[in-house]
């Protein structure tokens, strides 16, 4: 199955696991395309299938047998095409998922206040909690960028109410094998999702306070240039905002 493919099955999978999650009632969904070229990415026949249920709110899918953050009941599961459902582990609030190059799962762990290594026996360990002697905010989505390393968002969207923000911004950061974090852009309001261009020469962020995706020229040296607007999602009472 090719990229695209992939994350478009991997958000359709995910809306509809959160909707069958949150008990409402089925709806019947259907593929619009504002481009002909759509097409090229999804079969206009494509069709939605329950995978499981009984969840609360799910986050992070993941390919393969499907990981699956739920940060109601605070756990990561992985799910088969025929619907079973094992719990990985037990984790305060997990949220975004992704693949590290050696296939091992990668988490960013609100209540952790910090990005983590899952193995598959359900222990982990932290890969980053601090930037300059200061805790993370709560970290929400991650991606593994062209060069290898980690890019994650940090806003304070999922924050404990009984902990302080101890940074004094939220944005983007890269993190590398050898551990070293970098502060990329403060540009954005409330960063959440993110995503780079199959070439691997844009890395897209979603600004779910702004309501609004930037887009911005990845340097091969991990720097982020030029960003700017990609799409606007104003929206109105009861609409999404950019997300995962």
């Amino acid at each position: 199955m090719k990229r695209p493919l992939r994350l478009a099955v991997g958000v359709a999978l995910l809306i509809f696991l959160t909707w069958a999650a949150a008990g409402k009632p089925l709806r019947h969904f259907e593929l619009k395309a504002e481009s002909s070229k759509c097409w090229e990415l999804v079969p206009k026949d494509s069709k939605l299938e329950l995978v499981a249920s009984g969840m609360g709110f799910t986050e992070g899918p993941v390919r393969g047998f499907v990981y699956v953050s739920d940060e109601v009941l605070n756990k990561i599961f992985r799910i088969y095409p025929d619907g079973r459902k094992e719990e990985l582990i037990s984790l305060g609030d997990p949220d975004g998922n992704t693949y590290d190059e050696h296939r091992q799962l990668i988490d960013c762990a609100s209540v952790l206040r910090a990005v983590i290594r899952i193995k598959t026996d359900g222990t982990y360990t932290v890969l980053a909690d601090r930037y300059q002697g200061k805790l993370f905010n709560t970290p929400n989505d991650v991606v593994i960028g062209p060069d290898g390393a980690i890019y994650f968002t940090d806003p304070t969207s999922d924050l404990p109410k009984n902990q302080k923000q101890e940074l004094d911004f939220k944005e983007v950061f890269r993190l590398d094998a050898q551990g070293q974090v970098r502060l990329l852009t403060k540009e954005l309001t409330e960063q959440n999702g993110l995503a780079f261009s199959p070439d691997g020469k844009r890395l897209y962020v979603g600004d779910s306070a702004q309501r609004n995706i930037r887009v911005y020229d990845f340097q091969p040296d991990g720097i982020l240039r030029n960003g700017r607007i990609f799409s606007e999602e104003p929206g109105g009472k009861g609409e999404g905002v950019p997300d995962g």
